[in-house]
């Protein structure tokens, strides 16, 4: 696509999906805590009956998908919180980090609660090093050269598991979902990089609407023993 031509997916309506990670101020989560529970909270609203055909979100999500992939992600705190828990969604848990996501709404649509919170103040840090990814579940590498918020980062890790998601099998869905949607969010060794993104993994090119460069690929999804690479890394 050149940069004259106009992408089909922005003449459709705009719809986003809100994401909100609670922060207290006395006891922030992890940042990778935060991010794995961001991905895991997209592939519950994905698989969630009420996103499903008939289901009540199902019209909010197909308006969705078929325009661009936008997620959100805000803070909240407190009283901020019981607000959002108030409203339609579903809240995951991880370690210690709590996300709420909710039904897609209208880019300019905001529900009043969720409109009020900071998208600004989610920089988390990890204590302690992550350490390798767990076996049995899904790899989410990131970018190691992009410097991103952790609600940023949040985003893209949801944008990496709903690709990967749509890229698996049936089988394969069924039993990642019944295993509870196992993953883990790591940044890739600087030098293996570019071969993951040459791999044939499904790869997260951001629109740049915020933070970063227009196609910056931010995360590449993997699930090892499911589905690899086409390439050596």
């Amino acid at each position: 696509m050149s940069s004259n031509d106009t992408d089909p997916r922005d003449e459709k309506p705009q719809y986003v999906l809100p994401l909100v990670v609670r922060i207290e101020r006395d006891a922030p989560p992890a940042r990778t805590d935060a991010l794995e529970t961001a991905a895991r909270a997209v592939l519950r609203l994905l698989t969630d009956e009420r996103a499903l055909d008939g289901g009540e979100w199902a019209e909010s999500v197909a308006a969705w998908e078929d325009a661009r992939i936008r997620k959100v992600v805000r803070r909240a705190r407190g009283a901020e919180w019981r607000r959002a828990e108030a409203l339609p969604g579903i809240t995951v848990t991880g370690r210690e980090a709590e996300v709420r996501v909710f039904p897609p709404v209208p880019l300019d649509g905001w529900p009043k609660d969720l409109a009020r919170l900071q998208v600004s103040g989610t920089d988390l840090d990890d204590p302690v090093p992550p350490g390798p990814a767990a076996d049995g579940g899904a790899v989410l590498w990131t970018n190691p050269e992009l410097g991103m918020s952790a609600g940023k980062e949040m985003a893209q890790a949801g944008h990496g598991a709903q690709l990967l998601w749509w890229a698996l099998d049936e089988p394969a869905r069924t039993a990642w979902r019944a295993a509870g949607f196992p993953l883990s969010v790591r940044a890739a060794a600087p030098a293996d990089w570019p071969a993951l993104v040459a791999s044939g993994l499904p790869v997260v090119r951001d629109a740049g609407f915020t933070e970063i460069a227009p196609g910056s690929c931010t995360v590449v999804s993997a699930f090892p023993g499911v589905l690899e690479p086409q390439i050596n890394l």
